[in-house]
């Protein structure tokens, strides 16, 4: 296991059920984010995410699904993601140990086809459940977002005496569409399965405050420990893959190298042929 960083922003290289179990703390982290490999075959920089059995993988997600209720302290928050097939096994399992607030589903557009057979999956969910449902962090103020009926169509609710128009700003549903991060956007890190900024960004505004411990257990491209940085939290990133831990030294700033690797942005195909077409135009 290698420790990198600082003890506000740490990265830990190594297993994520060892890291958890013997180098965070317990009732410590004030918010947890998981999305763990799915078990759908993806390829993590040459680790393919794919488990002997549904068994198998359940019992892996079960194990640190328990450590990191431990983590977190008695007014923590946890959301949790994982592939359409296994969230209902996590929602079973979870209920009797943690309460879930929230079921909600992260929904994005596609311009590919999606299936032609069956109806393709337009959405990914996330369970949102805290220790204790009477004393937990959730900054509505922070995530608000226009309420059409009130903004747009201007109605006014005449159940209220006296009448009074409806509210023009509301807290999200449990529909969030969010844009899943594409090659061509600027944010794109070289990971398959990259959450969007936007994302994290209401997680980790609703369920912590300035100066709160975020942690991720599997890292990936860093956008939870990003964006807890930007935003003024100190974070805890855990990642198996030294491709990922490269990507999140650079990306929270804490170091221009790695092993003798000068760390930098893998360069856009489309970029690298705009820079040749103008150093040809230059000559």
């Amino acid at each position: 296991m290698e420790f990198l960083g600082t003890n506000k922003y740490k990265i830990i290289h190594g297993d994520a059920l060892q890291a958890l179990k013997y180098e965070v703390k317990d009732n410590s982290v004030d918010l947890i984010f998981a999305d763990p490999p799915y078990n759908i075959g993806k390829n993590f920089a040459g680790c393919k995410d794919k488990w002997n059995s549904d068994e198998d993988y359940l019992d892996w997600c079960y194990q640190w699904l328990d450590l990191c209720i431990k983590k977190l302290k008695t007014n923590g928050s946890f959301y949790v993601m994982t592939s359409t097939q296994f969230m209902p096994y996590f929602d079973l399992y979870l209920r009797n140990r943690i309460n879930i607030m929230s079921r909600i589903m992260w929904y994005y557009d596609s311009s590919g086809v999606q299936a032609k057979n069956y109806y393709g999956s337009m959405y990914e969910p996330i369970l949102f459940c805290v220790k204790d449902k009477d004393n937990y962090t959730f900054n509505s103020e922070e995530i608000m977002v226009e309420a059409k009926t009130g903004s747009k169509r201007k109605l006014i609710d005449y159940r209220k005496n006296p009448p009074q128009p409806y509210n023009t700003r509301k807290v999200p549903g449990n529909v969030w569409e969010f844009a899943r991060v594409r090659y061509r956007m600027e944010e794109y890190e070289n990971h398959p399965t990259q959450k969007p900024i936007a994302l994290l960004d209401r997680i980790i505004r609703a369920s912590s405050n300035e100066g709160d411990l975020v942690l991720d257990p599997f890292s990936g491209s860093f956008t939870t420990a990003y964006v807890a940085k930007q935003l003024g939290r100190s974070c805890i990133g855990i990642e198996l893959q030294e491709e990922y831990i490269k990507i999140g030294l650079r990306r929270l700033g804490l170091s221009n190298e790695y092993r003798g690797e000068v760390l930098h942005r893998v360069m856009k195909s489309y970029r690298r042929e705009e820079t040749e077409e103008q150093l040809s135009l230059n000559f």
